[in-house]
């Protein structure tokens, strides 16, 4: 535990306030306390603090009142928000307010070191985001780039390193990476910035007609040429082409896009007269193209003119820390364009993405999280929203309680909470015990207590 996090703990209940700073004391944070939240309000704006712990019923300023002050002043600090289970309504409204979570009392400790964790987790994944701008410069413009791990803050340290020089560059990384994006920061972090940028997959077109959109054509040059056309690379003059899958272009085009870059010129199909152009080349592809060289399927010699510098970009599943920042950025996005209330995801789904493969990398958890907003039967993403790999989550059997057992109002307001907790996990226990914040031990007991088949 990182004993330099300060935690503000807010509570009008004397003895429940000396419970929690000797707990979190023990657990390593540096502990601050606030009878009510007007004292909470001016000790923010006193100090920072990494995180405050708030009773949302308190005598004289409540919890949610405080969180509006508070917020309105610093939106950075996560704020966790305690309540009863008779509240439990006016703690969702204190997520709406921008509270990170909510727990219900009597608190379970478990729960509460986990909620802790994951807000210290977020926050420090923020600051390293804002970290990683401020030290690649502030006119380095990322072009929708998100991640903070140390695979990406190396990879974008040598993008903007690479950036403002004239080199042909070769970007390396499995579908679904966004290698077009690291193209896109490349050229709108050169000189180049004003030119065009030229996109062209080379895996789409046949040979002919690749020809023809990379170099141009005259009129009557072939079947349907009824005028002249120029090329993509005319029409990049004095800025970049991004050639992507450039692996798939055969031996024949390879011999004309060498001597392209050699002369720095094109031709157009049916044409003799050449065509001076001013081009930065930025290629991409998914295979190894010294190991296509190596088999006769590239020129060696191409190989070597596109490969002044390479650039090869990490699968998601080998920078699981940036899963969070882009599933967050997503969720956003998608949650603006659909004019959805999308809160954020639940920790089950979030544990979910973070452990997931991702064989199909950032594009595959793009469309999943696009899915889960479009799908979201609540205000947060879970599991079966997100339909990973396009398997829907199987719904198991209600679990079913014995009705003739003589219960008091208490003892049925729990029940009812454990089949309605049982219910949304589609019986998952370890998941159910993880969101009532007890162990899957005591759930077990309290299954069995109220004749509920386990």
């Amino acid at each position: 535990m990182n004993n330099k996090h300060a935690i503000m703990v807010v509570d009008d209940d004397p003895a429940h306030r000396t419970m929690l700073l000797t707990l979190l004391g023990q657990w390593g944070y540096r502990i601050f306390e606030a009878d009510d939240g007007s004292t909470a309000i001016e000790k923010v704006q006193k100090r920072p603090f990494d995180l405050i712990l708030m009773d949302v019923r308190m005598l004289r300023v409540s919890g949610l009142e405080a969180l509006d002050k508070i917020k309105s002043y610093n939106p950075a600090i996560p704020v966790i928000i305690m309540t009863a289970y008779s509240s439990v309504e006016t703690a969702v409204e204190a997520l709406k307010k921008g509270a990170y979570d909510y727990l219900t009392k009597p608190l379970d400790f478990d729960k509460l070191k986990l909620s802790l964790q994951r807000a210290m987790e977020h926050t420090q994944l923020k600051e390293e985001n804002r970290i990683l701008k401020e030290s690649l410069g502030q006119h380095f413009d990322q072009r929708n780039i998100i991640g903070s791990s140390s695979a990406m803050v190396r990879l974008l340290e040598t993008v903007a390193q690479v950036a403002p020089s004239e080199a042909t560059v070769l970007i390396n990384g499995e579908s679904g990476t966004g290698k077009e994006l690291i193209a896109g920061a490349l050229h709108f972090n050169s000189h180049r910035k004003k030119g065009p940028f030229v996109k062209i997959n080379c895996a789409a077109l046949t040979e002919t007609l690749l020809e023809s959109e990379l170099f141009g054509h005259e009129k009557g040059a072939f079947t349907g040429a009824d005028r002249r056309k120029e090329g993509c690379f005319y029409q990049a003059h004095r800025g970049s082409i991004f050639l992507d899958e450039v692996s798939e272009m055969t031996l024949t085009m390879q011999v004309k896009l060498l001597r392209v870059l050699q002369e720095r010129e094109v031709i157009r199909v049916g044409g003799e007269t050449p065509i001076p152009v001013d081009v930065r080349v930025l290629c991409a592809t998914n295979k190894d193209l010294q190991k296509l060289t190596g088999q006769g399927l590239f020129r060696e010699d191409l190989y070597y003119r596109l490969n002044v510098v390479g650039l090869n970009i990490p699968p998601l599943k080998e920078r699981r820390d940036d899963i969070p920042l882009l599933a967050q950025h997503f969720l956003e996005m998608f949650t603006e364009r659909n004019k959805k209330q999308i809160k954020g995801l639940t920790p089950r789904a979030m544990d979910t993405l973070v452990k997931y493969e991702w064989p199909g990398n950032v594009r595959e958890l793009m469309n999943a999280v696009e899915r889960g907003v479009v799908l979201a039967r609540s205000e947060y993403l879970d599991v079966p929203d997100l339909r990973i790999n396009g398997e829907p989550t199987e719904a198991a059997d209600e679990p079913v309680a014995d009705t003739d057992m003589q219960l008091g109002p208490l003892e049925q307001v729990e029940m009812a909470t454990i089949l309605k907790t049982l219910g949304a996990t589609q019986g998952n226990k370890s998941e159910a015990a993880r969101r009532l914040g007890i162990t899957r031990k005591t759930l077990h007991k309290k299954l069995k207590k109220y004749g509920v088949a386990i």
